[in-house]
């Protein structure tokens, strides 16, 4: 038998959690390294995945099957695709970042406070969710995925409710007021969405008669497997529901500026980098592949939606005066574009909605782990309590507008690339569409540029003068994903020729072509 390399991937970051919370309440720096050790692990792994995974071969590659539950026909399924790998290395690459960001944020508090913040707990919670997610881009059967994509809920309303920011305004009772109403609000979106799901994956069984994805969509193929329309739609709504609440799409995104609101900056990265792409992993893997009539039949109003999420989202973030919620207001617009993408049913649009979750991860976690910095420099999320800070921590300031033109999608910045193929493949055959969806790049320059003058130009605030600049371990975390913004942004070949032949696949399974050019190139 070859090496499990996808199970391992996934279950040495489990293993890593239970270790870490394991490590004795006085060892804590152990525990951090422990975590962090295990994340560079997890990393290595994520690699050797993505170098032994070949773009032009098998559709799922590295597969695994076990029979699991054989009287409901549920197996143990594994395998990646070149869209799946991409992701799974955008994980691994982003947990230890997450990790060393974080490295203070669940210490002890102050003496006579009546909150333990066990900092094993913390480390150990996201590594379990890292290993969650991992097994959520893997698993090929549907059961599985749907075990996982409901249990890394557990571990995210513990790091919401009980590791909130410190940096509050209200007092420490408000504080915990208002994290416990964020991670309530979070599983109970969640949570109802899941359980939607779950009643659409019991439908599926009844029409399929088993999970497997590969299964059901060969059979979908050759015609061997023929569901009603009514029942495909009514399926296809169950699953694209939750992932809906997961991407999140408007309106169902309320949940997520709370939970990045009250979320330690490291954890806002986990949710929106990492776990929210699970949702739009999902519409492209089971509802594409599983129900491609019902998604072309939805597509009208799933592409309004999507419009809705990016101007809205980004009309919102231009009126925050938190610094946090105006991150979470740019990533619910972001989501659109990639939702819009994805269901344009061109190979521009969905290479660029692959490679925008990608890039939207790296350049998230570099503006809101930046900005994680910052707040707990100052002690206040507020955008009107700063001013001068270029002036006293140049690098810090430097960092942050770089993060924040990759928001803002700045040509030679990696979101670029992928922004500029979700609205090429939206164009060329929902024009309207298209046009409308450029107004949040023009909403985007407007809020990350008046965040950054509000913040960083003009007189220093007293408050601000004595900040430090960016130390040596802010430094390692930054860095990196500065230099891979860059990087993908002047040459994404290396991400686009793994992602491509996925996206074409994907095509085929809803077979839909691209549009001709109305006008042909001169002979």
């Amino acid at each position: 038998m070859s090496f499990p390399l996808l199970t391992a991937t996934a279950a040495l970051p489990a293993l890593g959690a239970v270790a870490t919370a394991a490590v004795p309440a006085a060892q804590r720096t152990a525990a951090k390294w422990l975590a962090l050790l295990v994340s560079l692990a997890t990393l290595a792994l994520a690699i050797t995945v993505l170098v032994r995974f070949d773009p032009d071969g098998a559709r799922y590659q590295l597969t695994e099957s076990h029979a699991w539950i054989k009287d409901f026909g549920v197996r143990y399924e594994l395998g990646v695709d070149g869209i799946a790998v991409a992701l799974v290395a955008l994980t691994a690459v982003l947990i230890p970042f997450i990790i060393l960001a974080g490295w203070h944020d669940a210490d002890p508090l102050e003496t006579g406070s009546r909150r333990w913040r066990p900092t094993q707990g913390f480390f150990a919670l996201i590594l379990a969710v890292e290993a969650m997610v991992l097994i959520s881009f893997e698993a090929t059967d549907v059961f599985v995925f749907y075990i996982f994509f409901e249990a890394m809920l557990i571990p995210m309303y513990f790091l919401i409710g009980g590791f909130g920011d410190r940096a509050h305004e209200h007092g420490e009772e408000t504080a915990a007021t208002q994290r416990t109403y964020a991670a309530v609000k979070f599983l109970l979106y969640n949570l109802a969405g899941g359980l939607i799901m779950l009643a659409a994956v019991i439908g599926l069984y009844v029409v399929a008669g088993n999970f497997s994805l590969q299964e059901i969509a060969e059979a979908r193929a050759n015609g061997s497997l023929h569901m009603a329309t009514s029942t495909e739609r009514w399926l296809f709504l169950g699953f694209f529901f939750a992932f809906a609440v997961k991407a999140p799409l408007w309106p169902l995104h309320t949940w997520l500026p709370n939970a990045m609101q009250e979320s330690t900056a490291p954890v806002a990265v986990l949710i929106t980098a990492v776990v929210d792409k699970v949702g739009t992993f999902a519409m492209l893997r089971f509802c594409l592949q599983l129900f491609p009539e019902a998604s072309k039949w939805a597509t009208p109003v799933i592409l309004v939606l999507a419009l809705i999420s990016i101007v809205y989202g980004a009309l919102l973030a231009v009126g925050q005066r938190d610094i946090k919620r105006l991150v979470a207001y740019a990533s619910i617009s972001h989501f659109g574009f990639i939702i819009m993408g994805i269901f344009a049913m061109t190979s521009q649009g969905q290479s660029g909605a692959t490679l925008y979750m990608v890039n939207h991860g790296i350049s998230t976690a570099a503006l809101m782990l930046v900005a994680g910095f910052l707040i707990s420099r100052r002690g206040s999320r507020l955008i009107a309590d700063y001013g001068g800070v270029q002036k006293v921590a140049p690098v810090l300031a430097g960092t942050f507008l770089i993060g924040g033109l990759a928001t803002l999608s700045l040509p030679g910045l990696a979101p670029f690339v992928s922004e500029f193929l979700v609205l090429v493949g939206t164009f060329t055959r929902y024009p309207a569409i298209g046009i409308i969806a450029t107004f949040g790049i023009v909403l985007a320059a407007l809020y990350t540029l008046v965040l950054y003058q509000r913040t960083m130009t003009g007189p220093v605030k007293a408050e601000v003068s004595a900040m430090p600049d960016l130390r040596a371990r802010e430094l390692v975390v930054v860095a990196p994903l500065i230099v891979l913004l860059i990087f993908l942004g002047v040459y994404p070949k290396p991400v686009t020729d793994i992602v491509n032949p996925a996206v074409k696949q994907t095509m085929s399974d809803v077979h839909k072509k691209d549009p001709k050019p109305e006008v042909e190139a001169a002979k």
